[in-house]
C-alpha cells in the first residue's frame, strides 16, 4: 500500500506507517473528547490528523524542578522576586535520562546538570573532584544501572560516574582520539560506542568500541570517506533493536546502519530540503520499538523514521522566537524508558519534553512527580 503525506503545523504524518510509533495508538476521529483535548494542547501533527506527540514541559534550569515553599510563594507574590535560586543551563549540548533524572551536558558551565524531576532536586556531576573535573562535556549516556558516561572533548576521554556524581574511572587513552564527540552505552551496559569526529586534517572519522568492564578497545567502525561504511564528520550513535548501530554521518548527510558486529547494512537520508533529507544532522536516538529520531540543527526539528529509515513524521520548526517546539540551534536528543522525547536547543538554552499522546501525564518516571502531588 502506498503512503500519503499530510503536512500540518510543522509535522509530517506518513498515514500508512505512523500507527507503529512507540507508545501511540490509533485514535478514533469520532471521539470528540480527544479532538477537544488536542485543540487545547500543542500536539504533533495538528488536528484533524491523529496526534502522536504532545508538548509536555521545558527545562531551563534548577528552578524548573525544585519546589517552592509556601513562604517563598508569598514572598514572590509580595516582592516579585523568585524565592528559589535558579541555576540555568548556559550552553547545553546532549541529554540522557535515567528514571526521571534528566542529565544535560553544559559545555560552557563545564559540568553535567542533573534535573531530578521525581526527586524535585538539582545537582551537578563532574565539578566536585578537582583531579577529575569535567572540562568540556559533550556527549552523555547512562546505562540501566545508573552508570553515567561523559565524553570530555578537552580531556579526550570518557569520564565515568555513578548517578549521584561519584567519579569512578576513565576509559580510553587521549592519544586514541582526534576529536571526541559523543558516547553511547549498549542496552546491556557491556560496551560503549565513542565517536571520533576527526577533522579536515584527519582520517580518523570513526566509531571506537570499548568494553565497559575493563576499558579494553574492541574494534572500530569506519574511516574517512563517502562510500558505504565510511564517514565524514560522524556525530553520534544510537543502539536499536537486535543490536543495530545507527551512526549520524554528518558530513555525508545521512544515517548509516550497522549490525552489532559493525557490518554495514544500509544507509538512509541525503543532503536536501525534502522530507527525509538532512541539512545538519546532529544526534540520534531510538525508542522502545526501534523507531529512530534524528535531530537536525539546520531544520530546527527532529525527524522520526522506522527502523529501516522510512520517514514517519517530524516535530518542530526553525524559529527565532523562544517558544515551545521552535528551535534555533538544536543539538541533543534522547528517548527515555517510557518513550518520552527530550530535545536540546543550545541557542535558547533549554530542553523540551514531548510525551506520546496516548500516555497520561502521570505515567512513567517523569510523571511520577505529578502523581505524588
Amino acid at each position: 500500500m502506498k503512503s500519503s503525506f499530510s503536512r500540518l503545523g510543522g509535522s509530517i504524518l506518513m498515514l500508512a506507517t505512523l500507527s507503529s510509533l512507540s507508545g501511540c495508538v490509533a485514535i478514533d476521529k469520532r471521539d470528540m473528547s480527544q479532538v477537544g483535548r488536542a485543540a487545547k494542547e500543542l500536539v504533533f501533527p495538528l488536528p484533524p490528523d491523529e496526534p502522536r506527540f504532545v508538548f509536555e514541559r521545558t527545562i531551563r534550569g534548577s528552578a524548573d524542578v525544585t519546589p517552592e515553599t509556601d513562604e517563598g510563594a508569598l514572598r514572590r507574590a509580595l516582592t516579585g522576586v523568585a524565592s528559589v535560586e535558579n541555576q540555568p543551563l548556559v550552553k547545553p549540548y546532549a541529554v540522557a535520562v535515567y528514571r526521571g533524572k534528566v542529565l544535560v551536558t553544559d559545555s560552557a558551565a563545564r559540568m553535567v546538570r542533573v534535573f531530578d524531576v521525581p526527586g524535585q532536586r538539582h545537582y551537578q556531576i563532574g565539578d566536585a573532584d578537582v583531579e577529575n573535573t569535567v572540562l568540556k562535556p559533550l556527549g552523555v549516556d547512562v546505562d540501566r544501572s545508573g552508570i553515567v558516561y561523559v565524553a570530555d572533548a578537552t580531556r579526550n576521554q570518557i569520564m565515568v560516574f555513578d548517578i549521584e556524581g561519584k567519579f569512578l574511572r576513565r576509559i580510553g587513552d587521549p592519544k586514541m582520539f582526534k576529536r571526541l564527540s559523543s558516547v553511547t552505552v549498549s542496552p546491556d551496559g557491556s560496551r560503549i560506542y565513542v565517536v571520533d569526529i576527526g577533522g579536515v586534517d584527519s582520517d580518523q572519522h570513526r566509531v571506537r568500541i570499548f568494553d565497559t568492564r575493563n576499558g579494553q578497545h574492541l574494534f572500530d567502525i569506519g574511516k574517512r570517506g563517502s562510500n558505504p561504511g565510511e564517514f565524514n564528520l560522524p556525530r553520534d550513535v544510537a543502539i536499536g533493536k537486535d543490536g543495530r548501530i545507527y551512526v549520524v554521518d554528518g558530513g555525508n548527510f545521512r544515517v548509516q546502519i550497522f549490525d552489532k558486529d559493525g557490518k554495514f547494512i544500509k544507509t538512509f537520508g541525503q543532503a536536501g530540503k525534502q522530507l527525509g533529507d538532512f541539512a545538519r544532522p546532529k544526534e540520534v536516538a531510538v525508542d522502545s520499538i526501534g523507531n529512530v529520531y534524528v535531530a537536525d540543527s539546520a531544520f530546527g526539528n527532529f525527524q522520526v523514521f522506522n527502523a529501516d529509515g522510512e520517514l514517519l513524521m517530524f516535530v518542530g520548526d526553525r524559529s527565532e522566537k523562544d517558544v515551545p517546539a521552535g528551535y534555533m540551534l538544536p543539538s541533543g536528543i534522547t528517548v527515555d524508558e517510557n518513550d518520552r522525547v527530550y530535545f536540546v536547543d543550545q541557542w535558547f538554552s533549554r530542553v523540551d519534553v514531548f510525551r506520546p499522546y496516548a500516555m497520561k501525564p502521570t505515567d512513567g518516571f517523569l510523571g511520577s512527580a505529578k502523581k505524588a502531588k
